[in-house]
């Protein structure tokens, strides 16, 4: 029998995408978050876990085989977080290695060209902290994931949704390659078994490469609208983010290190882990964020009914449900 599959963080926005996506691959799995979610589904076991503890983690570590490393402190509001995300990410690696796990999977953000934001480099150091460990570890390294609960996302969605005119900061001229979230969750399930004979590292990108401005404007088309653009070479990032504090819903110190995360182009160095795991044409931004889009207006509708927990349940339950159809 296969040994299960851990997924910590896995309430998060990548974690809820990728807990039905491992079901329906067949996998165990077993899932973390701080509040016990015993309820949320016949198919995932839930175990309450906070990942700094060693106890916490011996018990939820216990006969896993793959173990996906999805938490990060970015806006919990600690000023030290990137410490406190690295020391986590050394007692999970090790208290993984004591308990037998085969593999980690961790997934991280793209080395910037310049020097990294607080914000990146803790994702890059939490990154090596996991490949030093005694587990094999496979690290991918994405940017702007594009889909429905993504801060980053909903960060450049208000942008293109709230304002008459379209604002450019100078770091919107800076480049990416947004890919969606079923890739990555796509990326994330193929990890169990990409051939790993000592930890590595691939970025994950999305199949253009897109200025910051550029995403706006798709959003900008995606509603039919057509807006003025006014560029403001002088608004810095740290400027910029008092001021996304007027327009975005999203959390501030969130939006604050994000931006500040794209003072420079977040690249890829090549797309080798989509031809290593062999995988199909990825989405286009334009679809993915169609989808995002009409995922958020159903969610919303669902959130005014019955609540957010509600919502959670219904969603887990429901790719439950249909996983146990399709066995069937």
């Amino acid at each position: 029998m296969t040994r299960p599959a851990l997924v910590t963080g896995a309430t998060g926005f990548v974690g809820q995408a990728l807990l039905p996506a491992l079901v329906r691959s067949g996998v165990d799995v077993r899932a973390t978050s701080r509040r016990a979610l015993a309820a949320a589904g016949p198919f995932v076991e839930w175990v309450r876990c906070d990942v700094s503890s060693r106890d916490d983690l011996s018990r939820a570590l216990d006969g896993v085989g793959v173990a996906y490393f999805l938490v990060h402190g970015m806006g919990g509001g600690q000023a030290d977080y990137a410490a406190h995300e690295a020391e986590s990410a050394r007692v999970f690696a090790e208290v993984a290695a004591a308990q037998g796990v085969e593999r980690i999977v961790y997934l991280g953000g793209v080395a910037p060209a310049h020097e990294p934001s607080v914000h990146l480099k803790s994702r890059l150091t939490v990154g090596e902290v996991l490949r030093a460990g005694r587990v094999p570890t496979l690290e991918l390294r994405a940017s702007m994931i594009v889909g429905a609960g993504s801060a980053s996302f909903k960060l450049v969605r208000d942008l293109s949704f709230r304002l008459p005119a379209m604002v450019l900061p100078k770091w919107t001229r800076s480049s990416t390659c947004p890919v969606a979230i079923d890739d990555v969750v796509r990326a994330l399930v193929a990890a169990r078994d990409v051939p790993l004979p000592e930890s590595a590292w691939f970025d994950l990108p999305g199949p253009e490469s897109l200025t910051g401005a550029e995403v706006l404007f798709r959003l900008v088309a995606l509603q039919g609208r057509a807006v003025p653009a006014v560029p403001v070479p002088l608004l810095s990032p740290s400027l910029s983010s008092w001021w996304l504090k007027l327009v975005t819903g999203a959390d501030f110190s969130l939006a604050r290190e994000l931006v500040l995360g794209f003072t420079s182009d977040l690249l890829p160095r090549d797309d080798r882990y989509w031809q290593l795991i062999g995988a199909p044409p990825r989405l286009p931004f334009d679809e993915a964020a169609r989808r995002a889009l009409t995922q958020e207006r159903t969610e919303a509708s669902v959130r005014g009914v019955l609540g957010e927990t509600a919502e959670f349940v219904v969603r887990v339950v429901g790719q439950g449900l249909a996983y146990r159809r399709q066995r069937r």
